[in-house]
């Protein structure tokens, strides 16, 4: 009966490549037999023929030195100053002895943050409307407009903004318009009825054959579509005066005259 040497094999034990090894038990001895079951140690089992032992690679998960961080440095702290302070947190984070990966992830959620808490998400998702939007349909001709659009007057669309799609007016411009709203790259005019209503349509410069210069009194004929809102403009007439009124996005014009 052999002599038991060492304990039970497993994934990380260190091999005994000049012992014998039972392939039930496990356990490696210098004799012919287990001294566990008794079994007569197999040829492959024996010391010089078995297959070296792939050993795992231990990862080393930090240097072993202890490091005390400061209480501003926290993750506590600097979480709380991300919601509060948020630049405050950036620099805090940015200083602390924190991993690198940490700190990068802390900072893209704290730039998130910021944009979504100083610009708001509603203008976010207006901002990426903004950029799909298209007032007119540029594959659409003029003949095609002429075709789909409904005649009528300013009276009509004042009252119900939002009754019409493609349209067509006739109206007399009052003034030249720079908008009160940022980002818009379009000449607006206020115009007038030529009916003498007390009423203002004020006209978006979308013109797809080019763009025009109109005059005070001009008298033009829009082919275009309602915008479906109210649009507050204010028009330099020697001093800025303010209109206000449904919004047509004009895609072809005539002048008359």
């Amino acid at each position: 009966m052999g002599r038991m040497l060492g304990s039970f094999a497993d994934n990380n034990e260190l091999d005994r490549p000049d012992l014998n090894k039972c392939p039930d038990c496990n356990c490696f001895f210098a004799g012919d037999t287990c001294p566990l079951c008794g079994k007569v140690c197999p040829e492959e089992m024996r010391a010089g023929n078995r297959k070296p032992v792939k050993q795992k690679k231990v990862k080393n998960t930090g240097s072993g030195r202890v490091t005390f961080v400061e209480w501003y440095h926290s993750w506590w702290f600097i979480v709380i100053m991300m919601f509060i302070f948020p630049l405050v947190g950036i620099v805090l984070l940015a200083t602390s002895p924190h991993s690198r990966g940490k700190k990068i992830t802390f900072c893209i959620i704290a730039a998130v943050y910021m944009i979504v808490s100083y610009i708001g998400i509603g203008s976010i998702i207006g901002g990426i409307k903004d950029l799909f939007y298209k007032p007119v349909d540029p594959d659409m001709t003029k003949q095609d407009y002429e075709a789909v659009c409904e005649q009528i007057s300013a009276e009509q669309l004042y009252r119900s903004p939002e009754g019409y799609d493609f349209v067509s007016l006739t109206l007399r411009v009052r003034s030249k318009a720079d908008i009160y709203e940022a980002g818009k790259d379009y000449t607006y005019y206020a115009c007038e009825s030529l009916e003498g209503q007390e009423c203002f349509i004020i006209i978006r410069d979308c013109l797809l054959d080019g763009k025009k210069n109109f005059m005070v009194g001009d008298i033009i004929t829009v082919w275009g579509v309602s915008a479906d809102e109210e649009i507050h403009v204010y028009a330099n007439d020697g001093y800025y005066t303010e209109y206000s009124g449904p919004c047509v996005n004009m895609a072809y014009v005539d002048v008359e005259g």
